[in-house]
């Protein structure tokens, strides 16, 4: 067999994911923080990159702007000399969107709701910029890490007189502790990591249980207790000897707290001989300790959100607009851009040139960023303007197909928008994920977002009878009355999602 060669021609389309179109799509999925990061490594990498100064004085004097003028007509003449020149990849102004250095003042008349297309590229000073005085003494407070539980616990230890023997035995049950003040080692545990056989005097495991009851009056009350029932005992031994129901409530921690973590109020007053009227009494009481204590200390590092977009109500109907506070302040450096030379190909213009270009191609990715940030959340505030009228309840169903198809993109840019990007309402700040949710069928036909359905679960087990809660399946026929086709299943499910307990568990006396 004579195998021969031969050519064939071949016609076909693919894909190309150039490098201007990586950096849209890498800069697009950036949340704010990431985005803010991101600009000021290309500050910091690319010389023709500048950020305007946040003193810039709002009125500029004539002998300026005739400077002004000067660097705009400069970088003008070298952009038309790297685009001049046939080895350089340029950008296509038509097809891929506006010159760099334009602004687009427009909004489309096809738009139900107001959009402020022009505080995409507007520039505005953050706080911080200002130079307030009076916040200057705060920089510290500010600033500083959040105290933590142990710090707390060993700030009162370092306070409190004790021999050395004692303070390691406090520091090691000061490791045990978990950010909730229990213990999580056992006190024998504890103990034998604690025993020295070479020590003429061999530590007592009663010593170890004496530094214990003293690290137990630490703030705040409760901390160092080995479990539920000790450390609601340990507060309540902190409370004034004349506080009324204090013995009782003793007693019912002592010896039926299995029957108060049940809700088993019937046994609970059999078997203390109170009233209930007076069993009442003692739950307020005891309702009044905190079976955490370390979550009254430990708060931890605070998780800031800043928001993308900012929605507000004018004259009756809703404005979308970009946050002026993250809007980038970035620009080309007229002067450097003003050293380019035309037909130099040396390795220095050479250089520039692609610098220049690189420049050009972040501050268009950053537009088309902020337009198809600004293009999605108008659409979404467009369909879901029930809720921002009147809450969760009349949230409409939404899938990422629905927005796709309006504002003409894929549903994987869909997704990279609406992900850890926020939405400031004035009904509180919403990922705009917190927007999209499944549909459930109603009577009529028509179709009921899964969060509204969440919405009427949570008002109406708020609402409900202490002493006898709804139950996931009175639930589910209570959304059937209001037309809603609902299983018991689904309804469970969104109450753990909610993170409410079931209906045993919420039984209350009082």
């Amino acid at each position: 067999m004579v195998m021969k060669a031969s050519l064939q021609l071949k016609l076909g389309q693919s894909l190309t994911m150039t490098p201007q179109l990586q950096q849209a799509i890498r800069l697009l999925q950036l949340s704010t923080l990431d985005l803010q990061q991101e600009i000021q490594q290309a500050l910091e990498s690319n010389p023709m990159l500048e950020a305007p100064e946040d003193d810039e004085p709002p009125e500029v004097s004539a002998e300026s702007a005739q400077e002004t003028k000067d660097a705009e007509a400069a970088t003008a003449r070298a952009e038309a000399a790297s685009e001049a020149e046939p080895a350089e990849t340029s950008w296509d102004e038509t097809e891929n969107g506006p010159d760099w250095a334009s602004e687009t003042n427009s909004i489309p008349d096809d738009l139900p709701v107001d959009t402020a297309w022009d505080d995409i590229y507007q520039p505005a000073s953050t706080p911080a910029a200002r130079g307030d005085d009076e916040n200057d003494n705060d920089f510290e407070t500010r600033n500083s890490p959040a105290e933590t539980l142990q710090d707390h616990l060993e700030w009162q230890l370092n306070l409190t007189p004790m021999s050395d023997r004692d303070q390691a035995i406090a520091h090691a049950l000061l490791d045990a502790v978990n950010d909730r003040g229990y213990l999580t080692s056992d006190l024998e545990e504890i103990y034998s990591g604690l025993i020295d056989d070479s020590d003429e005097d061999p530590l007592e495991l009663d010593e170890v249980m004496a530094v214990l009851r003293r690290l137990q009056h630490f703030d705040p009350a409760g901390v160092f207790a080995r479990n539920l029932q000790e450390c609601l005992l340990i507060q309540l031994n902190q409370l004034p000897p004349e506080t009324p129901w204090l013995a009782q409530a003793r007693l019912v921690i002592t010896q039926y707290i299995n029957l108060l973590g049940n809700r088993d109020y019937a046994q609970l007053l059999r078997r203390s001989r109170l009233k209930e009227d007076q069993l009442k009494s003692v739950l307020a009481l005891i309702t009044t300790l905190n079976p955490r204590p370390g979550d009254s200390i430990d708060h931890g590092e605070p998780d800031y959100v800043i928001p993308d977009v900012i929605v507000l109500k004018t004259n009756g109907r809703w404005r979308v607009e970009l946050n002026p506070d993250i809007a980038p302040r970035i620009r080309v450096n007229a002067s450097y851009a003003s050293l380019i030379k035309r037909a130099d190909s040396s390795a220095d213009n050479t250089y520039m040139r692609d610098q220049l270009q690189e420049a050009k191609w972040f501050i268009k990715s950053l537009q088309s960023r902020n337009e198809t940030l600004l293009k999605v959340a108008t659409r979404i505030v467009e369909h879901q303007q029930g809720f921002l009228d009147y809450g969760d309840e009349a949230m409409k169903p939404l899938i990422l197909s629905d927005i796709a198809q309006v504002v003409e993109m894929h549903e994987s840019t869909i997704s990279r928008v609406t992900t850890q990007k926020y939405m400031h309402t004035p009904r509180g700040i919403f990922e705009l994920k917190y927007f999209f949710s499944s549909h459930v069928g109603t009577e009529e036909g028509g179709e009921c977002s899964s969060t509204a359905i969440r919405a009427m679960i949570k008002k109406l087990i708020a609402g409900e009878t202490p002493k006898k809660p709804l139950s996931d399946s009175k639930l589910a026929s209570v959304l059937g009355d209001k037309g809603i086709n609902v299983a018991r299943r689904t309804v469970a499910k969104y109450r753990e999602a909610m993170q409410i307990p079931p209906s045993n568990e919420r039984k209350r006396l009082v």
